[in-house]
C-alpha cells in the first residue's frame, strides 16, 4: 500500500510535529523550582480596606479629598449636612433653659415650705407653752375651790381654757405636719426639675456627637481608592462616601496543596517576587492559614491545579518596611509568594530579599 502526501498537507503536519515536540521537551526539560524545600502559588498583593460612611441619613454636602490622595488618622474627608441637627440642638437649649428655670422655681418652693414648716413648729412651741401653763392655772383653782377660796365657774373657765389650748396644740401640730409634707412634694419637684436639665444636657450631648459626626474623617493613614458617592446625593444612615486601603497593613493571599498546608508554620518566611518588579524580593511572614480545604479561585492556579484541594494561606509585610516605601505601595499587583519549609534551609540567591534602596 503506498501512501502519497499531498504538499497543501505536509507544512501543517511538520507544524504539528514540531509543536509537540516542544511541548514534549518544555514540559521534561522546564525548571523544577529551588527544590522540595520551597513551593510557590500565585497571588495579589491586598491591603486592609476602610469604607467611610454617613452614620445618619442625611445629604453629602462636600468631598475634600480626591482619589489616589494619601490621607492621615483624623484628618476631615467630606461633610455631611446638619442643619437639621442644628435646629434640635437649638431646641433642646431651649428646653435646658426652661429646665433650668424650673428647678430655681422648684428650689424656692423648698425654701419657702420649710420656711412655712419652721412657723408651724414655732406655733406648736408657743401652745405647748400656753396649755402648760393653763393647765397649771386649772390645779390651782381646783385646789382653790377645794378650799373655798375660788369659785366654780373660775375653774370651769380655766378647764374650759386648756381644752382650747389644747385644741390649738393639735391643729399647730397638724399644721407643722402639713409643711412637712409639703416640704417632701417640693424636694421631690426639684429632683424632678434637675432631673430634666441632666435629660437635656445628655439630649445635647447626643445631638453635638451627631453633629461632629457629620465630618467624615479618616481612621488611620490610607489611600483613598473610590469616591462612592458624589457631593448632593442624599445617603441613607451607613451609606458610603469613599473607600480607603490601609497601606501599612499589606498582604498576599496565595494557595497551596493540603500535602503542603501542614507544614506551613505560623510567622514562617515568604518571599514575595511582584510581576511588575521582578528585579525586588519583598520579604514577609505567614499570618493566616485556612483551617478548611477549598478549590483554588479560577484566577489564581490552571485548570488542573483548580481540580485540587487548596488551603489558602496569607502572608503579611511588615509594616515598618511599608512605612518606609508608602509611596511605592499599590495594591492589585499579582506575583508569586515563594513559602520556605524547611527552617533549616537556606534561601537560593534568586529568592534573597532585594528591596528598593
Amino acid at each position: 500500500m503506498t501512501i502519497t502526501f499531498k504538499p497543501k498537507l505536509l507544512l501543517p503536519i511538520l507544524l504539528a510535529a514540531l509543536s509537540g515536540g516542544a511541548a514534549y521537551a518544555w514540559v521534561h526539560t522546564r525548571p523544577t523550582g529551588y527544590g522540595e524545600q520551597f513551593i510557590s502559588g500565585n497571588g495579589r498583593i491586598e491591603a486592609t480596606e476602610i469604607d467611610v460612611a454617613a452614620k445618619l441619613p442625611g445629604r453629602l454636602q462636600d468631598i475634600l479629598v480626591n482619589e489616589g490622595d494619601f490621607v492621615h488618622e483624623g484628618q476631615v474627608l467630606a461633610h455631611m449636612q446638619v442643619k437639621s441637627l442644628d435646629a434640635q440642638r437649638a431646641e433642646a437649649l431651649a428646653q435646658q433653659q426652661h429646665a433650668q428655670a424650673g428647678v430655681a422655681s422648684a428650689a424656692a418652693a423648698v425654701a419657702m415650705r420649710e420656711s412655712d414648716r419652721q412657723a408651724a413648729q414655732a406655733v406648736v412651741a408657743q401652745r405647748a407653752a400656753e396649755l402648760e401653763a393653763a393647765r397649771r392655772r386649772l390645779a390651782r383653782s381646783d385646789t382653790l375651790v377645794r378650799d373655798g377660796a375660788a369659785s366654780a365657774q373660775e375653774l370651769d373657765d380655766d378647764q374650759a381654757r386648756v381644752s382650747a389650748i389644747a385644741a390649738g396644740l393639735r391643729a399647730a401640730q397638724a399644721q407643722e405636719a402639713a409643711g412637712a409634707a409639703a416640704i417632701e412634694a417640693a424636694r421631690m419637684q426639684l429632683q424632678g426639675a434637675r432631673a430634666a436639665v441632666t435629660a437635656l444636657d445628655a439630649t445635647l450631648a447626643r445631638i453635638q456627637v451627631d453633629i461632629d459626626d457629620g465630618a467624615l474623617t479618616a481612621v488611620r493613614d490610607g489611600r483613598v481608592q473610590y469616591r462612592i458617592a458624589q457631593p448632593g446625593e442624599v445617603l441613607p444612615g451607613g451609606g458610603k462616601v469613599l473607600n480607603l486601603v490601609d497601606l501599612s497593613d499589606v498582604y498576599m493571599t496565595f494557595f497551596v496543596p493540603e500535602t503542603v498546608a501542614g507544614k506551613l508554620a505560623m510567622d514562617g518566611e515568604v518571599h514575595l517576587v511582584l510581576d511588575a518588579l521582578p528585579q525586588y524580593v519583598i520579604p514577609a511572614r505567614v499570618s493566616y492559614v485556612a483551617s478548611t480545604a477549598q478549590f483554588t479561585p479560577k484566577t489564581v492556579e490552571t485548570a488542573n491545579e483548580r481540580q485540587k484541594l487548596m488551603f489558602r494561606v496569607k502572608a503579611r509585610i511588615d509594616r515598618a518596611l511599608l512605612q518606609k516605601y508608602l509611596p511605592l505601595v499599590k495594591t492589585g499587583v499579582p506575583g508569586v509568594a515563594w513559602v520556605k519549609l524547611d527552617s533549616q534551609a537556606s534561601w537560593p540567591a534568586a529568592l534573597a530579599v532585594k528591596v528598593p534602596q
